[in-house]
């Protein structure tokens, strides 16, 4: 069965100058969600997200804008933004679990608000022709919260719906319930993507075998820890390629390149190139240790030289 690899988006890291290396050097992601939109109290839209939406800067296949917001005028501000920018779908977050999102009723924090739910999504169909697509977690304080949704969202004309089974309260801590995932697919007529710890191929095949009648699979941060991954899926292969360090030196330079060329400063730079390395140092036997030498680095030729030891020097 042929499926869709989806790229979720992480703030701060999966910009398009990081969408556009991982296209252009490794390739298997057939769609990605752009980290989502939150607009000023003046209905105006920061410039980083402006920039990072404008077709002229992206060169990946498939590019989904995403929006996190309770408001139907920010929603409909944004559809109209992104319309004219020539995009047709627009992903509402309704996952993000992170404490400072969700306690002003945003992200998952918004799960529970079942009513503003479906006032905000009869709202936009009544004055969008904008394609609308949701990423949800199982709740932010128990999984009633989606049970409850899910009924309700059966009026409503949605693309698919993501689901990262897990609550908010949980972050990123704890097992997914995948128990509570298939009463999901159980309860909806809705595509269903599933999202949540495909780190790896074996993981991936394991959750496939689980949930065959799935389709459509989203990958977060294992993308970032290894940009191989999606590939790697597509190919049903275990194995890095055999010269995997040399492509990925052709990578992180291209990375390291367009970084440099946009961030002001070198000090700057070296904190964006080090905060890749804290899922970077997870394709290496040792990750503690590939990770330390690169966080010792206080220099950009301190820095290239762990880089350079990480990859071509002893193995680690």
């Amino acid at each position: 069965m042929s499926f869709t690899l989806l790229a979720s988006p992480l703030q701060g890291f999966t910009d398009f100058t990081f969408r556009n290396a991982v296209e252009e050097y490794f390739g298997g992601i057939n769609a990605w969600f752009a980290p989502y939109i939150r607009l000023t109290k003046h209905l105006e839209i920061k410039n980083s997200y402006q920039r990072d939406l404008l077709p002229e800067n992206n060169r990946v296949s498939n590019l989904i804008p995403q929006v996190m917001t309770n408001s139907a005028d920010e929603f409909l501000f944004v559809a109209v933004y992104v319309q004219n920018l020539g995009y047709s779908e627009l992903n509402w977050n309704l996952g993000c679990p992170y404490p400072m999102v969700t306690k002003r009723g945003l992200g998952s924090g918004m799960l529970k608000h079942k009513k503003q739910i479906d006032e905000l999504l009869t709202r936009v169909a009544n004055e969008s022709d904008v394609t609308i697509s949701l990423k949800m977690r199982l709740g932010y304080d128990n999984s009633r919260e989606i049970l409850d949704l899910l009924p309700m969202l059966e009026k409503h004309n949605i693309k698919n719906i993501v689901i990262h089974p897990r609550l908010g309260r949980q972050l990123y801590k704890g097992e997914a319930d995948l128990d509570l995932f298939q009463q999901c697919l159980e309860n909806t007529g809705h595509q269903i993507c599933y999202n949540g710890d495909i780190t790896s191929v074996a993981k991936f095949r394991e959750l496939k075998q689980r949930f065959p009648s799935i389709n459509s699979w989203a990958i977060g941060r294992g993308v970032i820890a290894n940009p191989f991954l999606p590939a790697m899926i597509q190919a049903d292969t275990d194995q890095l390629p055999e010269a995997w360090t040399v492509q990925f030196s052709r990578f992180h330079d291209a990375l390291f390149q367009s970084y440099d060329e946009s961030l002001s400063g070198p000090g700057h730079l070296l904190i964006k190139m080090q905060s890749f390395w804290e899922y970077f140092a997870q394709l290496f036997s040792n990750p503690h240790k590939a990770h330390k030498i690169i966080k010792k680095a206080r220099s950009i030729p301190a820095y290239h030289e762990a880089v350079s030891a990480n990859l071509f020097g002893e193995r680690i």
